[in-house]
């Protein structure tokens, strides 16, 4: 089973100066950055997938500046992300259409024919038909009869479906290096075991299931269960946009061949506690808090307190300095525990005082940050972990503060989760 990382340009700048807080001098964005499989000893994915909805072109903004769009064009994926076959043998350079970014348009903004034009151009290994995005997921008890499902959804369905008839014939003009994969949208379990069966009567040998970024996992599987019982082993399974990666095992019991998320990086900044990853002694992933220590002068939350009279910039910007210093004298055996967290907890108390709280109340949620951020320091995670963002920057990898720190973060999660996939690989064998 594959992992293939969903990239959105994440990467970091390797000369970052974490003391100084800026970026190497002269650095300019993209050129003097490195992607997660630069930055790292080895590659923390198998692939990676990038969605066109995220490059942008004219028919749909992007994340991705002018001049990167025309580069990432003219280069082709591989050239513009620096992840080369001949560096990276075997790899999966996978497109999709990005279905989210144009969910809510009557339909999809791309075609079959230039949906290939835009692999071909990238020199996609492998590139999903253009779907669009069902939302509404049937429960177990509650599966709608034919006469229920709306208009809206049967025509997504059906466009799903057309779209991947023509991109099929499209496709073949990319020659046998590439691999065409259908996309199964649906509205329940059974309505995805007949887009599959449709897709594979077509001549499809590896499909990608979407629309299951909002399902439950108790979901997912009867989609998994449904869809596998109509195909033939020889049929792969991709699973578009998967999170929930605390259950690879169902993954692997439905004979998952591949699968796509960029939640161990998005998680270092998006999850407010489980934000830095490690795996425990009983092989399973396990999670730590990092430190929240945000720039003073910066932070959008104390920029309005400072506005509203409610907070002396000055004083934020002396309880920023004395807290960083106190968890970088932890880190050097300097201090204790209690006495960094006192310095941490006197700037987190100020950043989240909410005056419309009762004093107990305020009291509690000091307590339990006290506590989460107790259980980070005593362990000192940073220092059982030989991944590169941990060996350079040591606890600065534990502070919650900026992009680069975070995004570091994030790499150490990928480094941490891939490592685990690994490990489950090697056992499910």
């Amino acid at each position: 089973m594959k992992f293939v990382f969903a990239d959105s340009l994440d990467f970091v700048d390797p000369a970052y100066d974490f003391i100084a807080d800026r970026n190497g001098a002269g650095r300019t964005v993209h050129r003097d950055d490195q992607f997660p499989h630069e930055f790292l000893d080895t590659a923390p994915y198998d692939g990676i997938l990038v969605s066109r909805g995220i490059v942008g072109d004219a028919l749909m903004p992007g994340k991705y500046t002018e001049a990167q769009l025309m580069r990432f064009r003219r280069e082709g994926a591989r050239r513009f992300l620096r992840y080369s076959r001949e560096q990276f043998p075997d790899s999966i350079m996978m497109g999709d259409c990005g279905a989210f970014t144009y969910r809510n348009m009557a339909e999809p903004p791309y075609r079959a024919q230039d949906t290939v034009e835009f692999y071909g151009d990238g020199d996609f290994s492998h590139g999903c038909s253009p779907d669009h995005l069902i939302f509404d997921f049937d429960d177990a008890d509650k599966e709608r009869s034919e006469a229920d499902v709306t208009e809206d959804i049967r025509q997504r369905y059906e466009i799903t479906q057309q779209n991947a008839v023509e991109f099929l014939h499209e496709a073949k003009c990319l020659g046998r290096r590439f691999v065409p994969m259908g996309v199964i949208q649906g509205w329940s379990a059974p309505s995805m075991a007949e887009a599959a069966l449709s897709l594979a009567r077509m001549g499809y040998d590896y499909l990608a299931i979407g629309g299951t970024v909002p399902l439950r996992i108790e979901q997912i599987r009867r989609a998994l269960a449904a869809i596998r019982d109509v195909l033939p082993n020889k049929v792969r399974l991709h699973l578009l946009g998967f999170g929930k990666i605390e259950h690879l095992a169902d993954l692997e019991r439905y004979g998952v061949t591949s699968f796509d998320t960029t939640s161990p990086l998005l998680r270092a900044f998006k999850d407010s506690r489980k934000n830095y990853w490690a795996r425990s002694d009983s092989g399973e992933l396990s999670y730590y808090t990092a430190i929240r220590i945000p720039q003073a002068t910066e932070n959008n939350r104390l920029k309005v307190k400072a506005l509203q009279g409610r907070l002396n910039q000055e004083e934020a910007r002396q309880l920023e300095a004395t807290a960083l210093d106190g968890v970088r004298r932890l880190a050097c055996n300097e201090i204790g525990v209690d006495d960094a967290l006192d310095a941490v907890m006197a700037y987190w108390e100020k950043l989240n005082w909410n005056e419309e709280a009762s004093p107990s109340k305020r009291a509690q949620a000091l307590e339990r940050q006290r506590r989460v951020y107790t259980h980070t320091l005593q362990d000192r995670p940073w220092e059982g972990c030989d991944c590169r963002v941990c060996r350079e920057g040591g606890v600065e990898a534990l502070i919650f503060r900026n992009s680069n720190r975070n995004k570091r973060r994030g790499m150490h999660n990928l480094h941490v989760f891939y490592k685990h996939l690994h490990e489950f690989r090697a056992e499910a064998v």
